[in-house]
């Protein structure tokens, strides 16, 4: 038996990033041999050197240099590139040891790249260097390729191989007792097999995207190479703020390019670069929000507006603790719930994105692509998250016919939507007019906890208000006239999203007519011919779901305040039946 392993200097291993000194004491406990490490393993890594200088190198280096000492046999395989060496002598020793137990074969059949031969050669390698008490590490770099996240009735006789020699070798007390390690390496723990994932023997580690510190050590390592090129007021330390999303290669690719062309990087080219990069990582699974508006935009809802107006001043502030965990925007459709999302990223100053479809029929896809997903939320924070139709989008944990996919996406979302740790970093923004379908694990405290309701404007001033917001927000140049006197004489009750509508026929009208200004005429006429859709049962059932899930009794319009919330309940419960809607929960 080995008698002890290396990576046992207490003072080093302090120095190493987390994820390091996690896998760095698992292996010093002698209790477990395969270790599968994953998340940002692509990005260059820091490593803090005794002259108190960072490098930064590329994980294979990391291991094999850094924490493994290239001592003894550091070895590698990918089903593209087959077997190899950190240093020759290294690989010398193996193709020796190979001819002497199989014959005097080329060296290319050794180091094959089929994962069956290749498995099969090291592990008769790593048995004869039983004999030698040579400690050996191997890596397994895109360890998905061979052991892939799949129905096991799919697996081919080769990942069937791959795995149970995997298993075999994760549980057998000779690998542990004489010191031979194998490191899977893969990006989404969800692409790897569950069998492997979770097995007891497993230690799993994760790199996580780098944080402010890290870019900013890695903006002045570029810098004094001289190929960071900033403009006179950014510094590093400021870059790096910017930059929250983007792992080192990114950023060394975004200052390549402006050194090549020889043009310093400001403020505007970086968050431009930064928002193409992130939906580019994120492979359509997330939008960025922009908005040209803040809240001076949004007509009406005094309340809400006052309590996004907090938060943003907390933001501002930086007292992220007093925020809460989530919002769950609802009300009857065109009241403007995703406008007022939108109005209050322009207010604060953080980025705001917008969950697109995740989902894949494929086994496994649909948790990779969330993984990433959550991945990409963490190393951005502040960073708002934005899930339109939450209640169709989020689903529940009760669905059945996807093998249980659901279940798992479900539990995953609101396990990550409840961790404190995030708490004032990623703020949750479900948005749905039917609040009645959505998971009460979802809207409870810890998760969406301010509930606010938007509703249609009642009152002549709110009304008025709406139109004079909208002229601004459509850019309108429209004669003066008394647009509450107009709705009137023709009985237009209407939502946001009705009114926007009408303005925007009404210029339309007044461009075919060949003039800019929208005329009295151009806007009566477009009333008189608007007929909005006409949905009354589902709109008073929005109206009335919205009512219930309100947290504070000023929301809610004058109209619904004296109902009894039992006389509420029973009209919900009737208009469903009307509906020939079924309950989740029956």
């Amino acid at each position: 038996m080995a008698e002890q392993r290396i990576l046992t200097n207490l003072p080093f291993i302090r120095i190493l990033p987390n994820w390091a000194q996690e896998l760095s004491y698992k292996y010093c406990s002698n209790t477990a041999n395969l270790f599968i490490v994953y998340g940002n393993i692509r990005d260059f890594l820091p490593h803090k050197t005794n002259e108190d200088e960072f490098i930064f190198v590329k994980i294979q280096n990391y291991i094999s240099e850094v924490l493994f000492g290239n001592r003894d046999v550091i070895t590698f395989y990918d089903r593209s590139s087959g077997i190899s060496f950190a240093r020759p002598e290294m690989r010398q020793d193996f193709l020796t040891e190979m001819r002497r137990t199989e014959g005097n074969k080329p060296s290319d059949e050794f180091l094959a790249s089929g994962p069956i031969t290749a498995l099969k050669n090291l592990e008769k390698y790593f048995y004869a260097n039983m004999r030698q008490k040579y400690r050996i590490v191997l890596l397994i770099d895109y360890a998905e390729a061979i052991i892939p996240n799949t129905n096991f009735s799919s697996y081919t006789d080769e990942d069937r191989y791959c795995l149970v020699t995997l298993n075999r070798w994760a549980t057998d007390p000779l690998f542990v007792e004489n010191d031979i390690s194998i490191i899977l390496l893969t990006e989404n723990l969800a692409d790897l097999s569950m069998k492997i994932v979770r097995a007891p023997s497993s230690v799993k580690v994760s790199i996580p995207m780098p944080n402010d510190p890290v870019r900013s050590n890695f903006l002045e390592y570029l810098q004094k190479e001289g190929t960071l090129l900033l403009e006179p007021r950014l510094t590093p330390g400021r870059v790096a703020r910017v930059t929250g999303g983007l792992n080192l290669v990114n950023i060394r690719q975004l200052a390549a390019e402006s050194y090549q062309e020889n043009r310093q990087i400001t403020l505007d080219y970086l968050r431009r670069m930064k928002k193409e990069i992130i939906e580019s990582e994120a492979v359509g699974l997330l939008e960025f929000i922009e908005s040209e508006f803040d809240l001076s935009m949004v007509s009406g809802h005094e309340f809400v507006k006052k309590r996004f107006k907090s938060a943003a001043r907390a933001i501002k502030q930086g007292r992220l603790d007093v925020l809460p965990m989530g919002f769950l925007m609802s009300g009857p459709v065109g009241t403007g719930k995703t406008y007022m999302v939108t109005a209050f990223a322009g207010e604060i100053g953080i980025p705001i994105v917008r969950f697109q479809n995740f989902r894949s029929k494929w086994q496994g896809v649909t948790e990779s692509n969330l993984e990433k997903i959550l991945n990409i939320l963490k190393a951005m924070a502040p960073v708002g998250v934005m899930i339109d139709e939450a209640d169709a989008f989020l689903g529940h944990r009760h669905q059945e016919g996807d093998s249980g996919t659901s279940n798992r996406i479900f539990a995953q979302i609101s396990s990550f939507m409840g961790n404190t740790e995030y708490r004032g970093k990623i703020i949750w923004f479900l948005i749905t007019c039917r609040p009645d379908l959505l998971p009460i694990d979802l809207k409870r405290q810890g998760r969406a906890e301010e509930h606010l309701s938007l509703f249609y404007p009642e009152t002549i001033e709110e009304k008025h208000d709406l139109f004079e917001t909208l002229v601004r927000k459509l850019k309108l140049k429209v004669q003066k006239l008394d647009i509450i006197e107009l709705f009137n004489k023709y009985d237009f009750d209407f939502s946001g999203a009705d009114l926007e509508s009408v303005l925007i026929r009404a210029k339309f009208t007044a461009a075919m007519a060949g003039h800019v200004i929208v005329t009295v005429q151009d806007l009566e006429e477009t009333i008189k011919d608007f007929v909005p859709p006409s949905y009354p049962h589902e709109i008073e059932l929005q109206n009335l779901v919205a009512v219930l899930e309100c947290t504070s009794r000023a929301m809610v319009p004058k109209r619904f305040q004296d109902l009894d919330r039992v006389k509420i309940v029973e009209t919900i419960k009737q208009l469903k039946v009307l509906l020939g809607e079924r309950d989740y929960y029956e």
